[in-house]
């Protein structure tokens, strides 16, 4: 019986790509020629991740990126011998995740030790169409399991820990966050969404910002995607890749700035400038940066032979006019700052006689380079580990 089930397995067409996880193909190679062996190897694979073998094929299932599911996402035409495939296969492999350690035992003549698992009454047909009719909000493949990823060799992977920010523990800039929050709620909802530029003093929560409200919208459907500036030739690329993607996603550059000499200006101001490959509803650039003006102008740069100088360095010198919403976070004040840390300091269930708080935070910031949310938490922490 679990020889047949090999078979079966090993002509999928439709979650083909299921047989190259790990798991799974020492799986199938257990049903194919089981013995302590290739019991052995399933398990040590399997027990990396669970103990249950029908949960862990219904993952592999449910995040697998394949034409069947790429057509449901994009609402297209599904042929009827694709949806027969489907729901057949779906059928092998819901056999194949209940199979039990007992049924492998009775196809060896061994009577020793042998590893388990475990297995779950799951219905694989109802699973996955619940899986289908979500995917405006979960996504598929690698979107469906993170929501936030880093390119690496031209490659989209997932960030597996990211900064667990939420908005609630930010404090101040209500306004000028507010404004970042209303943009993405218009891309959540399909509506014209701008690319924003958050430019300022470091440690006012630029960065903290844009995290906290990729943390607060990710159950509806939003993903993030950090580019280095030297990698921003290969926006476009990107852009291909996630263009037909039913979620929403911000492509996020911190720290951004140029030379005036820079490659990759010219890559950044043709996806902002709306290029044939750039125009796309369910993608925005959000970028943070010290600069106002994103190009470091050099008064060197205002001489040579150009014949059209001035037109040149306005280029320059205008780039951030192409974002459509800019929002400006400085240095906080005196209020600002001690309410940011009485609020953190709530937060973190901080226990101290207010002015004694406030006392410390003003020589702590005096101490550093001056007042920002970024000393403001810094100090919080330290008080909470006993260090002031």
């Amino acid at each position: 019986m679990l020889n047949d089930l090999a078979v079966r397995l090993s002509a999928l067409s439709v979650f083909r790509n299921v047989l190259k996880d790990d798991v799974v193909s020492k799986m199938v190679k257990m049903f194919a020629e089981p013995s302590p062996f290739t019991c052995g190897e399933f398990c040590s694979a399997l027990y990396a991740h669970t103990d249950n073998l029908t949960e862990y094929l219904m993952g592999v299932i449910s995040e697998d990126e394949n034409d069947y599911m790429l057509r449901h996402a994009q609402m297209k035409e599904i042929p009827q011998v694709m949806d027969t495939a489907a729901h057949e296969e779906l059928k092998i492999l819901g056999e194949a995740g209940a199979v039990t350690p007992m049924e492998v035992r009775a196809c060896m003549s061994y009577d020793g030790y042998m590893a388990g698992w475990n297995t779950s009454p799951l219905d694989f047909h109802d699973i996955y169409a619940r899986r289908m009719s979500e995917l405006q909000t979960r996504g598929y493949g690698i979107f469906a399991k993170y929501y936030t990823f880093l390119l690496r060799d031209g490659i989209i992977v997932p960030v597996k820990n990211p900064d667990p920010q939420r908005l609630s523990q930010l404090s101040g800039y209500e306004t000028e966050r507010r404004k970042v929050i209303d943009n993405t709620k218009a891309l959540l909802r399909g509506q014209p969404a701008a690319n924003a530029l958050l430019y300022g003093d470091a440690g006012t929560g630029k960065s903290s910002t844009v995290k906290a409200v990729v943390n607060e919208f990710k159950d509806d459907g939003l993903r993030l995607i950090e580019m280095k500036k030297s990698q921003l030739h290969e926006m476009p690329l990107v852009i291909e890749k996630i263009a037909k993607n039913p979620l929403k996603f911000i492509i996020f550059i911190d720290d951004l700035s140029f030379s005036s000499d820079d490659d990759d200006f010219g890559a950044l101001k043709a996806v902002l400038e709306g290029s044939a490959s750039s125009k796309t509803s369910n993608i925005v650039i959000y970028a943070t940066s010290n600069r106002r003006h994103l190009v470091k102008e050099k008064y060197s740069d205002r001489e040579g032979d150009d014949m059209h100088a001035r037109d040149s360095m306005e280029e320059l010198t205008s780039l951030s006019e192409r974002f459509g919403l800019k929002v400006t976070f400085t240095k906080p004040n005196k209020d600002l700052y001690l309410r940011i840390v009485e609020n953190l300091a709530d937060s973190y269930g901080l226990e101290c006689d207010k002015e004694e708080l406030f006392s410390k935070a003003e020589a702590y910031a005096l101490r550093r380079s001056g007042r920002s949310g970024r000393a403001a938490r810094q100090f919080v922490e330290m008080m909470l580990s006993g260090q002031l």
